[in-house]
């Protein structure tokens, strides 16, 4: 089951970022899917701040170094960027084994392969109808969604 949200503009995705942080525990995964410049970056620097408490905390992209670990409350989180990988071949040597103790948000979840977490929450954003807004989907979390969006 599938739920869909209209995000109006980025302090939208924010808020749905804030509400999933506060659901995520260690050993979750967050697959955020889209276009390229759909918000999968902006949702997670949003996911990272929530969920460190610390609305200015420095959340660079991953997309050069491939992943960013952060120490948060809940225990450790890991984000990757994973475009500049044509598959799960490099993964070992980002530290996925040890990643997956922790939270983690990966971009471009296609290159995970076999290695694709199945019990992970789903996001996939695509543009609005507007050039601020974003169509969220969520899929997985059976039970945990209760009262996102709202």
């Amino acid at each position: 089951m599938s739920l869909i949200l209209s995000l109006a503009d980025e302090a939208a995705t924010a808020a749905l970022a804030a509400q999933l942080a506060a659901r995520t525990r260690p050993g979750d995964a967050l697959l955020l899917e889209g276009p390229l410049g759909a918000g999968k970056s902006a949702f997670a620097r949003a996911f990272l701040r929530a969920a460190s408490g610390d609305p200015a905390l420095e959340v660079p992209s991953p997309t050069f170094t491939l992943v960013q670990s952060y120490d948060l409350p809940a225990g450790p989180a890991f984000h990757f960027d994973l475009w500049r990988l044509d598959g799960p071949d490099g993964l070992d040597e980002l530290g996925w084994e040890e990643a997956r103790d922790g939270i983690c948000l990966i971009e471009w979840p296609d290159r995970l392969g076999p290695l694709r977490p199945a019990e992970a929450l789903t996001l996939t954003l695509a543009p609005g109808p507007t050039e601020t807004s974003r169509v969220a989907t969520l899929t997985g979390w059976a039970g945990r969604l209760h009262g996102v969006g709202a």
